[in-house]
């Protein structure tokens, strides 16, 4: 399975004695932020974006995206010397619009957020008659994600008691569920975790339907997608999901601490993830009873992020500490 496209890698699965020690399990580190264009958005992408080449039909893709997805967008049309248009909102660090261009992509920004971004994509895809790679609402996109749960079931020494992930639109956790279901693991919980104003999900689990959300106010803008996918919404609903919600300073401050630990800079969007351990939202969870104690292995998806660097963390220091 997770061979199923050329493009990703395998990635390392690592304990971390940090996180353990706080949350009281074995923590493992399922360490996305290894992959090449330094997401687990390849696998979904680059697997999409295969079949579209073997279909001979396309005049290139094209893609929005606030980072990640772009990244491995450009990526994998690089490898499958397909063109490659990038939409992005132009919130986003000029450092991601650099590194897309190395990879030979032709970068557009347009609009304050990913919705403006992928109104445009769809327009020009229209017009140029070019194949849209949506960044998560594609059932190709999960399939190539699930590859994820499939590593772990091949490497873990037994099934995970959690997963922890960040939903930004939801394709990550579209691919997990259904890597779940697929090796058997059904009824393995799953911890989804925001920043508040980037909380489309959360939102639409209260509300029981589909929320919008009016504006993006967190500076984790790589889960900045204002609407969350409709599959995600209908996973959403089982019993084993579980939504929460941390501030940008949590993810900020649970960036740092991986940094310290761990020795990886990610982004504040996967920082959302993290905070799960280091703000106690696992433990409150136990509290509550809504997750057992003691548990079973906890898996970290860390997503990575091609959106970070040392000058765009202190900028987000800065300006979320402010």
């Amino acid at each position: 399975m997770s061979k199923q496209n050329g493009f990703h890698v395998v990635t390392p699965l690592l304990e971390s004695t940090g996180m353990s020690k706080l949350v009281g399990s074995t923590v493992y580190l399922k360490m996305e932020s290894s992959q090449p264009a330094g997401s687990f958005k390849i696998r979904g992408i680059g697997y999409m974006c295969q079949n579209v080449a073997s279909s001979n039909k396309s005049r290139g893709v094209i893609c929005s995206s606030g980072g990640n997805a772009g990244m491995a967008t450009a990526y994998a049309a690089r490898k499958l010397n397909l063109p490659a248009t990038i939409v992005l909102p132009l919130s986003t660090p000029e450092l991601v619009a650099q590194k897309l261009k190395d990879q030979g992509a032709t970068v557009k920004a347009v609009g304050k957020v990913w919705d403006d971004a992928n109104a445009e994509a769809l327009r020009l895809a229209e017009s140029e008659g070019l194949t849209v790679i949506h960044p998560f609402n594609q059932p190709l996109v999960w399939k190539g994600h699930s590859s994820i749960v499939h590593e772990l079931k091949a490497s873990l020494p037994s099934r995970p008691g959690l997963i922890v992930l960040s939903v930004g639109g939801g394709g990550l956790f579209c691919g997990v569920i259904e890597g779940l279901d697929e090796v058997g693991w059904g009824d393995v919980p799953v911890l989804c975790m925001e920043t508040k104003g980037a909380d489309c999900f959360n939102v639409a689990l209260k509300a029981k339907n589909l929320v919008t959300l009016p504006d993006i106010t967190s500076q984790a803008v790589c889960l900045g997608a204002k609407t969350a996918c409709q599959q995600a919404f209908e996973y959403g609903k089982r019993p084993t999901v579980i939504s929460e919600v941390v501030t940008d300073l949590q993810a900020l401050e649970a960036v740092e601490l991986f940094l310290d630990e761990e020795r990886v800079l990610v982004e504040l969007a996967c920082g959302a993830s993290l905070a799960a351990v280091y703000s106690g939202v696992v433990n409150r969870l136990q509290d509550e009873g809504r997750l057992p104690k003691p548990l079973g292995p906890l898996v970290m998806i860390v997503c990575g992020g091609g959106s970070m660097n040392m000058a765009q963390l202190q900028h987000l220091q800065a300006v979320i500490r402010k």
